[in-house]
């Protein structure tokens, strides 16, 4: 039931003020208003001086984090924070964890619950450090999605952190090609942003309600002037200036070439590709028997699809390094939380193609007698003799 907004925000100060704090978290925006900043976060440290509540915020461009004492000097600072207009509080003590929600018509929703703890924990451990964007984050109020979503977008960030060089500087230009709900999106921004970085980041989806949706959300969050978003297929999209790094979560079956291809036609520097369903080469493996001796690799239909799904990753990493990519796959989150847990992770370093990759490719190609969409996506003449065609743009 909504709760009056000024008594829900005086319980929030006590817990902000309350020694027991863990973490706190405000976000979003109220109806109609705009914070000073786009995020805050609080959370007590122990410095030489003794025991300081730091108060983390961000302008949406570069964080800025201050130590404040406790008493009147973090009663201040508290009460500034509570009298900006956010949308989304998220607070955590020891013992007790508070969700609060305006509402459209500035009321509160409150969900109060106890402070989750694992059954059991190794000697100082740290429950923050599972997460690089925790799921009770007051974002996901805003942005939706469920508990298993949330997961696989934190793996595909820690995979994005790994990623990215740590002493990386500048302006970011990033797209999300095949972005939906956008979760990855938003979570993307946050984190990159967070570091501090200039991000400019764009959102491409086939529907057109999606991207009104995306762009509304993106206004309440305060971002409508970084994060933005536009109608269209993969392939086609209109996005400029190229991006320096692309992302794709879940694709489905050539969709995820159409991403990896404008990739490299972009020449950007990282690509992160999480792909789906992988109809293509399943259906060709179905159109003509096995070479031998791997017959019994295909005989049976469910061996058929993952072996499928195997190989047409294999040759998209192998077309990367064709094009001068360092590529891998790596798994980037338990297969618990997603079947589709392999990500195509690349960093272009301009490097020619060795002969023997070429032989590679080409003889995997030519022995199980399939067109991989990504190679007809990027033109490419991948024989072992001869250079590689410039790519088609």
């Amino acid at each position: 039931m909504p709760e009056p907004l000024d008594a829900a925000l005086n319980e929030v100060r006590n817990l902000l003020l309350d020694p027991a704090l863990t973490r706190a978290v405000a976000a979003g925006r109220r109806r109609g208003q705009r914070p000073s900043v786009v995020r805050a976060e609080l959370r007590p440290v122990t410095l030489k001086a003794g025991p300081r509540l730091q108060i983390a915020t961000s302008d949406g461009a570069r964080p800025y984090t201050r130590n404040v004492a406790p008493g009147p000097e973090a009663d201040a600072a508290v009460d500034a924070l509570l009298a900006e207009p956010f949308g989304n509080w998220h607070v955590e003590t020891a013992d007790t964890t508070l969700q609060l929600r305006v509402t459209k018509s500035g009321e509160a929703q409150v969900h109060r619950a106890a402070t989750a703890r694992p059954a059991t924990a190794p000697a100082g451990h740290d429950r923050e450090k599972e997460y690089l964007l925790d799921p009770g984050d007051p974002l996901f109020a805003e942005i939706g999605g469920s508990a298993a979503k949330r997961r696989q977008v934190d793996a595909f960030l820690r995979a994005l952190a790994a990623t990215l060089p740590e002493d990386l500087t500048g302006p970011l230009r990033v797209v999300d090609l095949g972005c939906g709900n956008a979760y990855l999106t938003f979570a993307a921004y946050r984190y990159l942003s967070g570091r501090g970085l200039d991000v400019r980041l764009t959102g491409v989806d086939v529907r057109e309600d999606q991207r009104h949706r995306n762009t509304e959300l993106a206004e309440r969050l305060g971002w409508g002037d970084r994060v933005r978003f536009v109608a269209g297929t993969i392939a086609d999209a209109v996005v400029e200036p190229a991006p320096d790094l692309v992302l794709a979560l879940h694709a489905c079956d050539t969709a995820t070439d159409e991403a990896l291809a404008r990739a490299v036609r972009w020449d950007a520097r990282w690509v992160l590709a999480a792909p789906c369903c992988h109809h293509d080469i399943a259906a060709q493996l179905r159109s003509r028997p096995a070479p031998a001796p791997y017959e019994l690799l295909t005989r049976q239909g469910i061996l058929r699809e993952r072996f499928a799904d195997v190989l047409t990753d294999a040759l998209r990493a192998g077309l990367l390094r064709l094009h001068g990519y360092r590529a891998e796959v790596v798994e980037f989150v338990d297969s618990r939380h997603t079947p589709r847990n392999l990500l195509v992770r690349a960093r272009r370093t301009g490097a020619p193609p060795t002969a023997e990759q070429r032989r590679d490719y080409r003889e995997l190609v030519d022995q199980w007698q399939v067109t991989p969409r990504l190679e007809t996506l990027l033109g490419a003449d991948t024989t072992a003799a001869g250079p590689l065609t410039a790519r088609i743009d």
